[in-house]
């Protein structure tokens, strides 16, 4: 049981366990890796809070809506974006926030999110290359607890990204008009 409310999903927590490959491909040009460093737990509401309102320059503003998982190497965070009211986190969509302001919604769910990750791609690769430029690596021990957690959800990264973003086109409208 959670009583803190900083427990991350046991799927989640297995799959960052696992770790990411850092490296930017083996001299042959070919896959890359993901830039993604996982929390292994939520970030509290105060830390979430002064993040956010210093990302938004909105004093008015507190963050609650997001459930922090991890960052990028710049700082941009990863989190579920808790929209869909009375679903349980799992259910939530990931999105990232960058320390540059860039915004996406990456996954649609946590199954999802665990397909995403076993394709090669992290949260900032799915933002940053939205048209799929990257050229990543599969990682077999991510494909594993994706296949154990969420085997009728398999896809590509590339649907995943793609059913992330046409569920929620505004995304990146609504943390414009947020931002002061």
């Amino acid at each position: 049981m959670d009583h803190d409310g900083r427990t991350l999903p046991t799927p989640l927590s297995e799959a960052h366990e696992v770790g990411f490959d850092y490296s930017d491909g083996d001299g042959d040009g070919v896959g890359v890796g993901v830039d993604f460093e996982p929390y292994p737990h939520f970030l509290d509401s105060g830390e979430i809070a002064e993040w956010w309102r210093a990302w938004t320059g909105n004093a008015e503003l507190d963050g609650s809506e997001f459930r922090v998982f991890g960052q990028d190497g710049t700082g941009g965070l990863a989190a579920f974006w808790l929209v869909r009211h009375g679903e349980p986190i799992e259910q939530q969509p990931v999105v990232f926030l960058g320390s540059e302001g860039e915004t996406g919604v990456v996954a649609q769910t946590l199954w999802d999110y665990l397909w995403l990750v076993a394709d090669g791609f992290g949260p900032w690769e799915a933002t940053a290359y939205p048209n799929h430029e990257h050229e990543p690596r599969t990682d077999a021990r991510l494909a594993e607890i994706a296949q154990r957690w969420a085997p009728s959800r398999r896809r590509s990264a590339d649907d995943v990204i793609t059913a992330a973003g046409e569920e929620f086109p505004g995304f990146d409208e609504l943390i414009g008009s947020l931002c002061r």
